[in-house]
């Protein structure tokens, strides 16, 4: 059967379309801005940990994608990402856009 992917997990919603506490979440969005990383320590294991805030949207609006360890190198400002898998949650009041452990994000050609 090779690759057991329902329709539902391939299709793509906007940051307009996004609600708190989102999950599973295929978007593509542009990176418009992203800051200098900075280490966080985790509270519950005490490992230490690079994180970067990158300002992303598409056509219906903005939305803050957290990016960890390897994956801030891995975008710059202007890179069209597609992210497959994603959740939404709230962080000192705003929406974020988070990869997880279970999602995928890979630069995309496309406007």
């Amino acid at each position: 059967m090779g690759n057991e992917v329902d329709s539902m997990s391939e299709e793509f919603i906007k940051v307009g379309d996004l609600k708190t506490y989102s999950r599973r979440v295929n978007i593509k969005v542009k990176v418009l801005s992203k800051t200098e990383p900075r280490e966080v320590t985790s509270r519950r294991i005490g490992s230490t940990f690079q994180i970067a805030e990158a300002l992303v949207g598409d056509e219906t609006g903005c939305v803050l994608l957290d990016l960890w360890d390897k994956d801030i190198e891995k975008f710059d400002e202007g890179d069209v990402i597609s992210i497959r898998n994603g959740y939404v949650k709230l962080f000192r009041e705003s929406m974020r856009l988070n990869i997880g452990r279970y999602g995928q994000a890979e630069k995309i050609e496309e406007d």
